[in-house]
Formats: structure tokens, sequence, C-alpha cells
């Protein structure tokens, strides 16, 4: 019987320190950006709830020892509904397309990109997960398109990030991409 190799402890104790300075340092970035651009409207306090939310879904994901890609693609999908229907809820501002989709597409393809680095060699767990989240992270530039976001800004970085974590995922674990397209998709 083969066992899953077992995770340096230091290492993955290390990344989630590194990740939970990242996230506090965006939760007050956000709360400043909140009370700089539109102090009476709260919604870094929505985003920081995100980050919650997120930190509890990776913990659990982390202990269930699940397909964390999985959670992360179905996640992203269901965060981004959830800020619609807020959004839609308190009056529709817009900030959900403008704001909030943006930095769950952004986050969702950074875990993406550290589950690359992280286990590499089995990336092809993770390769249509992230496909389907570089395809989920074209949806901004389709809203701008559509002409349904003022503020592109945001949009357009996700957009990058997600097209640069396609590149680094393609340069690091191309021949297994290539195998989990042609398995998957029966070419």
């Amino acid at each position: 019987m083969i066992y899953p190799q077992k995770l340096n402890s230091k290492k993955s104790d290390k990344i989630v320190k590194i990740l939970l300075i990242v996230s506090v340092i965006l939760a007050i970035l956000l709360y400043i950006i909140n009370k700089l651009t539109s102090p009476k409207i709260p919604w870094a306090l929505l985003t920081n709830v995100g980050i919650i939310y997120i930190w509890i879904t990776t913990i659990y994901s982390i202990r269930k020892n699940t397909n964390i890609a999985g959670h992360v693609l179905i996640q992203t999908i269901a965060i981004s509904i959830i800020t619609v229907l807020i959004d839609y809820n308190i009056g529709f501002s817009g900030w959900s397309l403008d704001i909030a989709i943006p930095i769950i597409i952004m986050i969702a393809n950074i875990t993406m990109l550290l589950l690359t680095i992280i286990s590499h060699k089995k990336y092809i767990r993770y390769a249509i997960y992230q496909l389907i989240i570089v395809l989920f992270s074209m949806l901004p530039i389709i809203l701008i398109t559509e002409r349904l976001i003022r503020n592109t800004a945001l949009s357009i970085i996700a957009t990058s990030i997600s097209g640069l974590n396609l590149l680094i995922t393609l340069i690091l674990c191309s021949k297994d991409v290539k195998e989990a397209i042609i398995r998957n998709f029966h070419i």
C-alpha cells in the first residue's frame, strides 16, 4: 500500500503564518481604502468577513484532507454569487462587480499558485480546477466590455494575475497540464 507523503510541518506552519500576515495586512489595507474612498459604505467590513470566511474554509479543507483546489473553485463561485446578492439587497451600488469579485478572483488565483508551488509534483490533481478558475477569471473582462463595471483597475489586475498564474503553472507543470487535458478531454 502506498501512502501519500506527509507535508513537512515546519514548512506548512511557515506558509500558514506568512499567509496569515498577508491576510491581516490586506484587511487593514482594505479598511484604509474604504475610509479614504467611500466612508459611508462599509464594504471593507464585508471583504474582511470574506477573508475570515476563506481562512475557515482553508482550515476545514486541510483538516478534512480533501481536494483543496475543488474547494477553492466552489468557494470562488459561491462567494462571488453571495457578494452580488448582498450588493443587490443593499441597493446595488456595484461594489460586488467593481471590487469584490476581482478580489475574490485574485485570492483564488494566488491560492492556486501556492498549491502549484507547494505540490507541483501532484499538480495533476489541480489542473482542471485551475483551468476553470482561469476561465472564471475572464468574467471581469466580459463585465468591462458590457460596461457593467465602472472602476476597471481591480478587474484588469485580477485578470492579469490570472494570466500570470496560468503562465507560471504552464512553466512549472507543462507536462502535467498536457497529460491532464489529454486524459480529461480525450484529445
